[in-house]
Order: C-alpha cells, then sequence, then structure tokens
C-alpha cells in the first residue's frame, strides 16, 4: 500500500540523520528517582477518592522506574521515558507518557525523551514509529520505509504543544518546528495512496498502534483526524513564535483535510465518521477510532452531538471500562479485550476524552474518567499494579496485557485525575490555570508547577456542586486562577507572598 518513486521503491536513506535537529549529542546527567522527586511533584488533594490518589502516585513510582539513559554507544542525545515493553523506542507510547509526564516537567523535562526521535529523522523528513533503543541495532529503524507499518499516529506535534502550556518553554518550539515540518512534509508525499479519489491518509494495523483491529480501508478516520490536529498544533507552535504567515499556512492545509473528512467520511444516517475505500465507498467497522475528529475540532456541533451519543452508550463504547476499542456490537468484539478488540486502552480513552472536552461535554467526560479511574483501582486492588489495558466488561486486566506498564497508562490516574476530576486546566503561555469546581469533598492540589510558579489551589467540602466554594489558592509567582463554578465564573490575580481565601457564592 505504500506509496513509490517511479522505479517502485521509496527514497532510500542518504545517511544524514538528525540534520533538522539542533542537539547532535549526549551530555550525560543522572536520572532523578522517585524517592527524591515525590516532594516535588504535584501532590493531588481528594478526600472523599483517597484510592485513586495512592494510584496517583503508584504510577509515579512505576514511571519513575523507567526512566532510561542512553547506551553508551548509542546515537540517541536524551535521557528518556521508556515504555518497558521492549528493546525498542515507539512513537506513539512516548507520546502519551509525555501527556502526564509532563506533570513533573521541573523534575524531568520529558518532553526531551521526542529527541531521540528527531536525532535519528532522515533527510527527507521520515521519523521511524520504532527505533532499537539497546543491543547491536541501537539507534536503527525498526521498521523500513517501505513498509506499510513504518509510522505511528502523527502527534508529536499535539504532546510538544501540551509540554508547553505545562511548561512555558517556548525555545524547545523552536527547536523542534523545523524537524515537525519536515515529518508533516514526508506523511503528505507518502500517507495519501495516490490511485485512490479520496485524497486522504491511510494507516496499517500496527502503524496504527491499534494492532489487531479488524478495520480495513485505504483511508483510515483516525490518521486523516490527526493530520488535521497537527496542522492545528503546527499553527500553534508558529503564532507562539510569531510566524503569522506560516501559521496560517497550516491552518489553511488543515481545514482543507478536515472539510474532506466531513465530505466523504461522514455518514450522516448513522452518525459515524467512517473508513474509505480506494473508490471513496465506506469500509464500515465500529472502532474508537470514529472517535478522533472530536480530538482534532472537524465536526460541526451536530456531528459531534452524534459522536458523543455513540461514545455514551453502553450497547457500543461506554461498557463497564469506558471506552471499547472496538464497538460491542462488532462481531470481533471480545468482552476479556482481546488487545484492540474491546480494551479499553490508555491512549484511545485520553484523546476522546480531550475530544469530548473540546465541544463542551464537560460532565460526560468526567463521568468517564471516573468510571474508567474506578477501574483501574479496583484492579489494582486485586493485582498491586497497572496494566497496559483493561478488560471492557469486567474490572480484570485485559487478555492480554502487559503488567506494570507506566508506560501510557500513567494518563488516567495522573493527567486525567488532575485535568478532569480534580478540573485543572494549567496555560504556562497565558500565565493562567483554570479551575472547574464540580466536586463536594475536599479536593485540589498542591505543589503543581506551571510555567516557573508553583501554586496550592484547595477547595473545602460542601454539600452540593452549587453550593458555595470555599478555596485557598497561592502561587510563589504572579499567576491568574480562573474559577468556573456552577453559577459564576471568578479571576483572581495571585501575587507572590499574598494568599487568597474567598467564597464563590
Amino acid at each position: 500500500m505504500g506509496q513509490s518513486t517511479d522505479n517502485g521503491q521509496l527514497p532510500e536513506d542518504d545517511g544524514a540523520r538528525g540534520v533538522y535537529f539542533a542537539k547532535k549529542d549526549h551530555v550525560p546527567e543522572p536520572l532523578p528517582t522517585y524517592a527524591a522527586s515525590r516532594p516535588l511533584l504535584p501532590a493531588p488533594v481528594l478526600e472523599g477518592q483517597p484510592d485513586w490518589v495512592a494510584m496517583y502516585w503508584k504510577c509515579w513510582e512505576l514511571a519513575f522506574d523507567h526512566l532510561r539513559q542512553p547506551d553508551p554507544d548509542s546515537p540517541f542525545v536524551s535521557n528518556y521515558v521508556d515504555e518497558a515493553f521492549n528493546n525498542n523506542i515507539f512513537q506513539w507510547d512516548t507520546i502519551f507518557m509525555v501527556m502526564f509526564w509532563r506533570y513533573a516537567h521541573a523534575v524531568f523535562p520529558a518532553a526531551q525523551s521526542f529527541d531521540n526521535f528527531y536525532c535519528r529523522q532522515h533527510s527527507d523528513g521520515f521519523i521511524c514509529r520504532e527505533i532499537w533503543e539497546s543491543g547491536p541495532r541501537v539507534g536503527r529503524d525498526h521498521h523500513k520505509k517501505t513498509s506499510e507499518h513504518a509510522i505511528n499516529p502523527p502527534l508529536f506535534s499535539w504532546a510538544e504543544v501540551e509540554y508547553y502550556r505545562l511548561s512555558g518553554d517556548k525555545q524547545r518550539l523552536t527547536d523542534v518546528l523545523p524537524v515537525l515540518e519536515q515529518y508533516v512534509g514526508w506523511l503528505e508525499h507518502w500517507r495519501v495512496k495516490r490511485e485512490a479519489e479520496h485524497g486522504l491518509y491511510w494507516q496499517s494495523c500496527m502503524g496504527s498502534g491499534m494492532d489487531n483491529t479488524p478495520q480495513t480501508g485505504s483511508a483510515w478516520v483516525e490518521m486523516s483526524a490527526q493530520m488535521v490536529r497537527q496542522y492545528e498544533d503546527l499553527a500553534f507552535m508558529a503564532r507562539a513564535l510569531g510566524l503569522a504567515d506560516k501559521a496560517s499556512v497550516f491552518t489553511t492545509r488543515g481545514a482543507q483535510i478536515a472539510a474532506r473528512i466531513n465530505r466523504l467520511m461522514w455518514d450522516k444516517e448513522s452518525g459515524f465518521y467512517w473508513n474509505l475505500n480506494d473508490d471513496g465507498s465506506w469500509s464500515k467497522c465500529r472502532t474508537i477510532g470514529f472517535s478522533w475528529p472530536l480530538m482534532a475540532g472537524i465536526p460541526s456541533a451536530t456531528q459531534a452531538e452524534r459522536v458523543a451519543r455513540h461514545l455514551a452508550d453502553p450497547a457500543t463504547f461506554y461498557r463497564l471500562v469506558p471506552f471499547a476499542t472496538l464497538s460491542a456490537d462488532e462481531q470481533a468484539f471480545d468482552p476479556r479485550g482481546g488487545y484492540w478488540l474491546g480494551s479499553s486502552w490508555a491512549p484511545t480513552t485520553y484523546q476522546a476524552v480531550k475530544g469530548l472536552e473540546r465541544y463542551g461535554y464537560e460532565a460526560f467526560a468526567t463521568q468517564a474518567v471516573e468510571k474508567y479511574l474506578a477501574a483501574m483501582a479496583a484492579v489494582l486492588a486485586k493485582t498491586g499494579t497497572i496494566w497496559e489495558n483493561y478488560a471492557p466488561d469486567s474490572h480484570e486486566p485485559g487478555e492480554p496485557a502487559k503488567e506494570a506498564f507506566v508506560g501510557w497508562s500513567g494518563c488516567g490516574p495522573i493527567a486525567l485525575l488532575i485535568e478532569n476530576v480534580i478540573g485543572l486546566r494549567p496555560d504556562a503561555a497565558r500565565g493562567r490555570v483554570v479551575w472547574r469546581l464540580t466536586r463536594t469533598d475536599r479536593h485540589g492540589i498542591e505543589r503543581l508547577r506551571v510555567g516557573n510558579a508553583t501554586l496550592a489551589l484547595l477547595c473545602a467540602e460542601r454539600h452540593a456542586p452549587h453550593a458555595p466554594a470555599n478555596v485557598s489558592l497561592n502561587s510563589d509567582r504572579p499567576f491568574e486562577v480562573q474559577l468556573i463554578h456552577p453559577t459564576a465564573t471568578t479571576r483572581v490575580t495571585l501575587q507572590p507572598g499574598e494568599p487568597v481565601d474567598l467564597t464563590i457564592p
């Protein structure tokens, strides 16, 4: 299915690697330990769910065990977070590990894990989805460019932008934008099937990361939506760096792809986005892939409501453990999980939640996260650890699933706990955190690092979500807190050494 040159082959690598990335050498640095770092990490307060807080700390403990330094003879240039799956680094595993590791950016700058992909980028822009991290093949691509499995979901730019929202590190955007421009250029050239009529983007099962998904087609909903999100985030980077013309080009290209997705993939009758065959006909299989357009901002409000309704349907995706990666009404669905034949996985659950948020389905997103965390906590109580994926229809690890997997499974107990259960949305670039006050127990967070500011945000127990909220706010640097209460929105500007206690009526 791969695209070819006139002689039937993809261009061979000319031997040059990492030419678009400034960092060329690894400077040895010691790895932080969990014991030394715990007093510096954000500390959630959630008196109604102490088991979730315990699970939060368990995830950090496992995650710190998976920090790695490059082998002495490795071409890698940075210490990194490892998925602890095998002796390779994986593109989309690393992306979703950074989604929660960014909350520890002051302890370990986890986005530097991407450096080891960027420094192995080919001169034509190609970045392999999987690279050997140890042994005699260290630094070599695990797949040739001729392989249909050569790439993972193209989400580096999403993770870089989300990391920037916590760290405020604008220099990193300067460093990575040239890499990601070349990468998206390669994808444009080689991931559109030229002989097909649709002009959209294809993936394989292994390349998509959903190894045994039963979906088919030569244009995939998730890959096409991921391209739209990639352009949106590249535009964000360009605007942040004052490159307005470049941002406009990225925005325009993303809008063109989004319009094509809505025109060709949307089925008004079923309320689904479907993969496409070469001739433009729909290839129908109800996987979680249909929901990626939410995260990319592609649907209209009416379309988004249809997508959200499917995600909330217990007969399809909203199982005992949300979200099933294959609809329960598909013949291949496995209630035990079957890997990607139904299991609940951190990356797809995380993106679905972020998509729901984007369209204002905050209450349902939070409900889904709480159901997901309750299931993870129940399995942790039974087994003593965190798992690669979870069975959709029972509080059990998926069959099969790798244990002690943090790994991307930290996304729920760390990132979603902070963002959806506690309700915090930090933004270092704006010097602001938005706090949605929906819980009734005493809750909040201490030691939340946003840019260079460290915040403590606490809300006292109350009898109902609409009841007045007594909050205590503190920061060691000037910072804005926007408090969204069901009855009012309040903005407070904090000053160092001047804690604020107030009641929101």
